[in-house]
């Protein structure tokens, strides 16, 4: 078993499993956790380095961080594997790193090959989101149906030592594996699928063929790659702001009619109380919190709605102001429209994620082993 459900204390997690395996009465265990990716004890050192997302240098927010956790790629999880590990648990890792290490240890895969570091990382990230290339994100109502997807089946890849792969699933489950369910995850999330970099290669998967060689059976060969990166990405968390949200209910045939006015006695009142903040948005649920009046006025056939729910929320500097705007949501149930019901106040502090790069040499991999 591989994961990386260290998250950010992989240590505090293989000792958790150790004290489940004693109390079931399990033997035999070697269990590892494969750290090195936490540099926030490092990160004066990085002050100057240019921030991915902002406009700005690290040491701008160095005041407000809160956690720096490195891409690790597959180095760890292979010394675990070779030194017999059970379960391997990683914290902050490169999806496809958790599939893609298994494969070089029992093929024994040159790393220096990249194009069968480029082929393990395709198969990597058609595994990584569990159902999501088997159909559980696929169904679309009257058009690609996928019935009880509440039994959906995990991927399962039979991969060959040259890197060629099928994705199937059990044939108890339902759930489909199709060209198109593959395709579909092959590009979730990686921008450019010519240069898809992780800290073990940079793929290229416009060379990829697939072909349905039965059902719920894929048959994908072709990635080709580049060598890994000079550098790694390091995830930054980063105390941002805060956010106050509320939303309440309207019903009945004048249900849309309410929720304008109510959002017009909101605007009215924040602007009265001279209540300040850095961002604010109103959504009517159901209507255009997905795609904003010019695309929704397009999509529904007629301007008539039983139900609508307003929400509002609002980006603050701190949690005082986010209150005062969410408990002027509360005070609509008598002072607005009639009928108003079903109020919810929320207000969280925001940690932010932002990223820098930094020279791979600069992270120290090291693994730590328990034994039951």
């Amino acid at each position: 078993m591989i994961t990386n459900m260290g998250a950010a204390n992989p240590v505090a997690a293989i000792k958790k499993i150790k004290e489940i395996a004693n109390l079931k009465n399990i033997k035999n265990l070697k269990l590892a956790a494969v750290i090195g990716d936490d540099i926030s004890v490092n990160l004066n050192k990085y002050g100057e380095n240019n921030i991915l997302e902002l406009n700005k240098k690290l040491s701008e927010i160095s005041d407000t961080l809160v956690s720096a956790n490195a891409y690790l790629g597959v180095e760890g999880i292979i010394e675990a594997l070779e030194n017999n590990a059970d379960i391997v648990i990683t914290g902050r890792c490169a999806d496809p790193a958790l599939f893609l290490a298994p494969l070089i240890y029992e093929f024994k895969w040159n790393r220096d090959d990249a194009d069968l570091m480029a082929k393990g990382i395709m198969i990597g990230h058609l595994l990584e989101c569990g159902a999501q290339v088997s159909g559980g994100y696929y169904s679309v109502p009257g058009k690609d149906d996928i019935k009880d997807l509440w039994n959906v089946g995990f991927p399962i890849a039979e991969v060959s030592e040259n890197g060629d792969v099928v994705i199937t699933k059990t044939e108890t489950t339902t759930g489909k594996v199709t060209p198109d369910t593959c395709k579909e995850q092959l590009i979730y999330e990686i921008h450019n699928p010519k240069e898809y970099i992780t800290p073990d290669g940079i793929a290229d998967f416009t060379t990829i063929s697939l072909k349905e060689i039965d059902k719920n059976k894929v048959f994908l060969t072709g990635a080709t790659g580049k060598k890994k990166p000079d550098t790694l990405k390091v995830s930054i968390g980063y105390k941002d702001c805060f956010i106050g949200e509320a939303a309440i209910s309207y019903g009945g045939s004048l249900a849309f009619e309410k929720a304008k006015e109510a959002k017009e006695i909101l605007e009215k009142r924040l602007e009265l109380r001279k209540i300040s903040y850095d961002e604010i948005r109103f959504d009517y649920i159901g209507l255009n919190s997905l795609y904003e009046d010019k695309i929704s006025n397009l999509i529904r056939k007629e301007n008539s709605f039983s139900e609508i729910r307003l929400r509002i929320a609002v980006r603050t500097k701190n949690r005082e102001t986010a209150k005062k705007v969410v408990d002027e949501v509360e005070t609509l149930y008598t002072n607005g429209p009639s009928g108003g019901g079903g109020v919810t106040k929320a207000i969280e502090e925001v940690v932010s994620i932002c990223s820098i790069f930094i020279p791979r040499e600069d992270i120290q991999i090291k693994v730590i082993y328990e034994e039951v």
